[in-house]
């Protein structure tokens, strides 16, 4: 995907709006809800799209502690009862009620600095018929692709970033990477509303390739 108008629909939202942001701090994950050797697997799809970016991580976040908190739930009532939620989830009640409205089983919410960089995400995952069906790689690599950058709400509707191989593994779309990786080149700002920074990023695919 090297092409600027294909890279450009994944930050355009339904509004219309363009808006690119990548994390502009090291990354301090933290999961609740899973056991041991799930938290294991998406530590580990974490450090691997964090090395794909050439990004970094870090064992504490000077001003959040964590900055990507990751919560496994069987309920989104759940989420109303999680002590000082509604502090870093603003609107959290109607919030809830739009997800069971919408019968959703992900949800993600960011937080940016002054320079418009991600400083923060919180993900939250349903865990319904069709997520427990999933492999906990599978979950865990979705999830992490969707939250490295600030991807449009349209983004991946109808078509995931991973693809399935015959063996049933799932891997990150060769052109999803490329993005990742281009979209974290130093010289490109940490976060833009000109959609321009497509064809810089398209030019950075295309000098790698």
């Amino acid at each position: 995907m090297s092409d600027a108008t294909e890279i450009e629909a994944l930050f355009t939202r339904a509004d219309g709006q363009f808006l690119f942001a990548r994390w502009g701090r090291p990354i301090v994950p933290v999961v609740f809800g899973v056991d041991d050797a799930t938290v294991s697997v998406l530590k580990g799809a974490i450090e691997a799209v964090v090395a794909l970016a050439d990004h970094k991580m870090a064992e504490t976040d000077p001003e959040l502690g964590a900055n990507l908190m990751i919560f496994f739930i069987r309920d989104w009532d759940e989420l109303v009862e999680v002590p000082d939620l509604d502090r870093l989830i603003p609107d959290l009640a109607p919030t809830v009620a739009r997800l069971k409205g919408a019968d959703a089983n992900q949800y993600r919410s960011f937080r940016f600095d002054a320079d418009g960089g991600i400083k923060a995400a919180f993900v939250f995952v349903r865990m319904d018929e069709a997520m427990s069906a999933a492999p906990a790689e599978t979950i865990a690599l979705s999830q992490v692709v969707q939250t490295i950058l600030l991807w449009s709400d349209q983004a991946f509707l109808g078509t995931s970033p991973l693809a399935v191989l015959e063996n049933g593994a799932a891997v990150l779309r060769p052109e999803i990477a490329d993005v990742i990786r281009a979209g974290y080149d130093p010289v490109l700002p940490v976060a833009s509303t000109e959609p321009a920074t497509c064809l810089r990023i398209a030019a950075r695919i295309g000098a790698v390739q």
